[in-house]
């Protein structure tokens, strides 16, 4: 029997694919959330996280589990999404304000050369 603190191992369909949890806020605590594995892919858990599928998403991870990594992913979700919203012309979702302050990157300003 496991010892205290295992769970069981969710391995994505294929060979050699990366899967993103994301980190939700509740009232009563942050957790993971259920995903089905083979909707764990970036696409999904971007429109997921646009269409306000989560309550208050904390942060993204992702991992591999063939090249043994994970990584919190925020910031590159955080731009991901502000670019589709810039492509699309519409303002980032209030439901997501406090997820984008958290980790969007500061916007470099290109310097304007005057002479």
């Amino acid at each position: 029997m496991p010892g205290t603190g295992w769970s069981p191992g969710t391995v994505p369909y294929g060979a050699d694919q990366t899967a993103y949890l994301v980190v939700d806020s509740f009232s009563v605590g942050t957790v993971y959330r259920e995903t089905e594995i083979e909707k764990a892919d970036l696409e999904t858990i971007v429109g997921d996280l646009l269409t306000g599928q989560y309550n208050s998403p904390v942060r993204v991870v992702a991992f591999n589990t063939l090249e043994h990594w994970s990584e919190d992913v925020s910031s590159d979700i955080a731009a991901e999404i502000q670019m589709r919203c810039d492509i699309d012309g519409v303002p980032v979702p209030e439901h997501l304000a406090d997820f984008m302050q958290r980790h969007a990157r500061p916007t470099r300003q290109l310097p304007l050369g005057l002479v």
